[in-house]
């Protein structure tokens, strides 16, 4: 197979649900909405599929892959990985399940003989992740365009071109949902007092409330697991 005809698949993977871990998607979405590729390219949300995600390593020849990893640095720091070593950086310090996920999803494309011939690990140090429902600290976010340019180099050498897109893309054309754009994702947020960022104060340090591990099934529902001691008195 000739340069030209070489597939390659620009991936993103994380939880967008979780502060940086979404550091991936979003900067898969930003490269689709600022470049465009001949047909070879595939950009996708890998989001947190995992093994689901085989086939379409299996049919790259060169791979790219965007994520919030720790790498034991500086909350913002970009590292690029590249070849047989990214799988053991997507490992040593496992985030979330699809980091493990994702590991084996190399490790079985390799073990089936289809595995890419180039692998690009585009990885940043998180700085928040526990955080529900919150966007990519100003740290990470700061390193979205870096990153990316970051990439298109590395696939420029390869031969492998993008295009500055010269009209804006289209909502249809994106690829995440409107409703979790970025922009949209981060105004549409409630304030802390009505949704508490690392768990709700009025229910953790409670003093008559206590977590009863059993909840009680009646008629088909699952009763509440947080037990009022004064109900008991």
């Amino acid at each position: 197979m000739t340069a030209e005809n070489k597939r390659v698949l620009i991936l993103g993977i994380g939880n967008i649900l979780w502060a940086d871990e979404g550091f991936g998607v979003r900067a898969v979405e930003l490269i689709n909405r600022q470049y465009r590729f001949d047909e070879r390219v595939t950009l996708m949300d890998g989001g947190t599929q995992g093994i689901y995600l085989v086939q379409h390593v299996q049919e790259a020849d060169y791979l790219v892959v965007f994520d919030a990893v720790d790498y034991g640095l500086q909350p913002g720091t970009l590292k690029l990985v590249e070849g047989d070593d990214v799988p053991n950086f997507m490992g040593a310090k496992k985030m979330s399940l699809h980091q493990t996920g994702f590991q084996e999803v190399l490790a079985m494309a390799q073990l089936l003989g289809d595995y890419p011939e180039k692998l690009l690990l585009v990885g940043v140090q998180p700085e928040e992740l526990e955080d529900y429902g919150g966007s990519l600290r100003e740290s990470v976010r700061a390193q979205l365009q870096p990153a990316i340019d970051a990439a298109l180099r590395w696939l420029a050498a390869l031969g492998v071109e993008a295009r500055l897109r010269e009209t804006p893309l289209p909502e249809d054309a994106r690829l995440l949902p409107p409703e979790i754009d970025l922009g949209r994702y981060e105004s549409g947020r409630p304030d802390e007092q009505s949704a508490p960022r690392l768990g709700d104060p009025r229910i953790l340090f409670r003093e008559d409330v206590r977590f009863d591990p059993k909840p009680v099934d009646m008629d088909g529902r699952v009763m509440s697991v947080c037990v009022d001691h004064r109900r008991n008195d």
